[in-house]
């Protein structure tokens, strides 16, 4: 397969903490492009698009995060998470 070039243009703070994590994982920002967008493409992942994933989609609030699910928990089993 040849390779293509791509120009794209995101906030440079993005760049940046893009750069960190690649540089943290050993890899490139081309192959971290490249890995991402092969998911996009690849439709061998069925829970991506399961229905129950599509009716659920969007139903948690933005602003919800694993702390609150974890507090939850505790109230409801006193504690015991």
């Amino acid at each position: 397969m040849k390779d293509a070039k791509l120009t794209v243009r995101v906030p440079r703070q993005l760049l940046n903490h893009a750069k960190q994590y690649a540089s943290a994982n050993n890899t490139t920002l081309t192959r971290l492009v490249s890995e991402y967008l092969r998911q996009l493409a690849d439709r061998s992942h069925p829970q991506i698009d399961a229905p129950i994933v599509r009716r659920l989609s969007g139903v948690l609030p933005k602003e919800a995060a694993v702390t609150d699910y974890h507090e939850y928990l505790g109230r409801k089993y006193g504690g015991q998470t």
